[in-house]
């Protein structure tokens, strides 16, 4: 899988050990979930501001947020093909802002990096066509998400 980072922020230091949490997060998801080699992952980095902009123009919510997912493929499980031989399989985009993303760090008590490697896997779970909308879709999401945070080695 290829995962495209873009940081489009200059008040938090985006770091390399950050980088590196995301490539691995994204890795561990397409891997658990047998995502084809072909596919294409993009992440945005950006601050509070700009994700607040998305935020409103696509939740039609005027405050900041963590992260934002947009796929690229908006059909159902039945119909989603995450497997196209020879050809590119661009799951979607994560937004993140990373002021948030180290709010959020310090509020829970954990490290930037995981706070980032939640919010990279979060999204790529809705990509993937995951929702917590009820408590058992949330409690299905969760146990994914800590299993994937378990693999990378950034459990609570």
């Amino acid at each position: 899988m290829e995962t495209m980072i873009i940081n489009q922020q200059n008040k938090i230091n985006y770091t390399k050990e950050m980088q590196q949490v995301i490539l691995n997060v994204a890795n561990a998801v397409a891997k658990m979930v047998k995502l084809s080699p072909n596919t294409e992952l993009s992440v945005m980095i950006v601050d509070n501001s700009y994700i607040k902009e998305l935020n409103l123009i696509y939740r039609g919510e005027n405050n900041p947020t963590d992260v934002l997912s947009f796929a690229m493929n908006e059909l159902s499980e039945e119909e989603m093909d995450l497997d196209l031989p020879g050809e590119v399989n661009v799951l979607g985009d994560i937004v993140v802002s990373l002021e948030k993303a180290v709010s959020q760090s310090e509020e829970y008590g954990h490290s930037a990096e995981r706070e980032l490697g939640y919010l990279i896997a979060h999204g790529m779970l809705h990509l993937l066509g995951y929702d917590h909308e009820n408590e058992e879709e949330r409690n299905l999401m969760r146990n994914l998400e800590e299993r994937i945070m378990h693999k990378v080695k950034l459990e609570r």
